[in-house]
């Protein structure tokens, strides 16, 4: 196997893992925004917002929800 040939496996080989490691982080939830819509309703359920944020921060709001 020629060096060029070595090299080019590995750099390749490399990227795959890079691109594999940050498709559930990326990706998947961009592309499964319904699924983490329903989980974060389930986990933010019986929160009430005024008493988990600190003083002087912004309340948060629904990320999914469209800006107008």
């Amino acid at each position: 196997m020629s060096t060029n040939r070595r090299i080019t496996l590995i750099f390749g080989g490399f990227m795959f893992a890079v691109a594999a490691a940050f498709y559930p982080i990326l990706f998947y939830p961009l592309a499964h925004k319904d699924e983490y819509k329903e989980i974060q309703k389930v986990n933010r359920a019986g929160i009430n917002q005024a008493d988990v944020q600190p003083a002087g921060v912004k309340i948060w709001s629904d990320p999914f929800k469209p800006k107008s």
